[in-house]
């Protein structure tokens, strides 16, 4: 997933295809998850290194991006598999085919280029088109929904706390008031002009696109995106081989956020209380942290696609301690 540019064969060029293929480690006989396949980018790139003898696992929610990426890698045969579903499910996904442990495990998260540069899925601001915003066509709850029922304190809420946005009352306020006095918001062009009203002229300066916070917002929400993110990285550390590894990529500060300090957490060498002066735990961490800051695009791939400019990249090792059921997220 993630951001990506415009490819003549395929449609989309991966994000920071090289770090992923060092910290990963493709090789004959590896099985790696790609959980966030989207149009198959980096799938591809690590199967050219696994050659005949691996396999890598293709999730997807959005059946649109699993049937191009299954296109996309249908060359490499039963070395490649395409799994529909949430990665929040990532046990159950691949214990239905069979897979209790992988050597390798990859988060590209956020909204692809596809899905962007597609106006009737309501994620883009530069259309006027339905508020969709559903990675997974299934879910019930799109984001005109949630603008029609939400109360505006959680409205203003989820801007806010999801988008970071400084205004949030106030594009609350303003939604509130014309579900009131004028109907339901409909398109994604009406929204923008609501919440262009809401941010002072001088306000909007280094701020890229006003609606882009509040936007992103309702994708997170509609989406349930950060929950999803919690659960995926914890069961993704129980199903890697000791040796194995994760990557994750993430777009904005709250999707980093959860990955740092859930690294944090399941490295740390000592959980005792911070008063006592001598160890006893007896604890070990169940991941090696690889990266100790985000690792970011080189200038070129910048240059080359200005949408991977926000992209921040964590990668970690699986330790040999065995997971119980008393351990981190259970």
């Amino acid at each position: 997933m993630g951001y990506s540019v415009t490819d003549a064969n395929h449609g989309h060029i991966p994000v920071m295809v090289q770090e992923t293929l060092k910290f990963l480690q493709p090789a004959p006989g590896k099985i790696i998850v790609d959980a966030t396949l989207g149009a198959g980018g980096h799938a591809e790139m690590l199967l050219k290194k696994m050659t005949s003898k691996g396999m890598v696992i293709g999730i997807d929610c959005d059946s649109h991006a699993l049937e191009t990426a299954k296109k996309r890698l249908a060359l490499w045969g039963d070395n490649f598999r395409a799994i529909h579903g949430n990665f929040q499910a990532l046990e159950k996904l691949l214990g239905r085919h069979g897979i209790k442990k992988i050597d390798g495990l990859l988060f590209d998260l956020g909204v692809s280029s596809m899905q962007l540069d597609s106006p009737q899925r309501g994620f883009t601001y530069r259309d006027d088109a339905p508020l969709d915003m559903r990675m997974d066509q299934t879910l019930s709850q799109t984001a005109l929904q949630v603008l029609k029922e939400m109360p505006r304190r959680e409205l203003s809420r989820i801007f806010k706390e999801y988008g970071e946005e400084r205004w949030a009352a106030k594009i609350a306020y303003l939604i509130d008031r014309h579900r009131r006095t004028k109907g339901d918001i409909q398109s994604s062009g009406q929204l923008v002009e609501l919440i262009k009203e809401a941010i002072p002229p001088g306000a909007r300066h280094g701020r890229g696109h006003p609606a882009k916070r509040v936007f992103q917002a309702l994708r997170i929400k509609v989406n349930k995106e950060l929950e999803s993110l919690e659960r995926a990285l914890v069961q993704g550390t129980q199903i890697l081989k000791p040796g194995g590894r994760i990557v994750v990529i993430s777009y904005h500060s709250l999707e980093d956020r959860i990955v740092k300090k859930y690294f944090k957490e399941v490295s740390r060498e000592c959980i005792c209380p911070p008063k006592i002066p001598v160890c006893c735990c007896g604890w070990t961490p169940l991941l090696k942290v690889l990266t100790g800051r985000p690792l970011r695009p080189a200038s070129d791939e910048i240059e080359r696609n200005p949408r991977a400019a926000s992209a921040r990249f964590r990668a970690a090792e699986r330790t040999h301690r065995l997971i119980s059921s008393n351990n981190y997220g259970r």
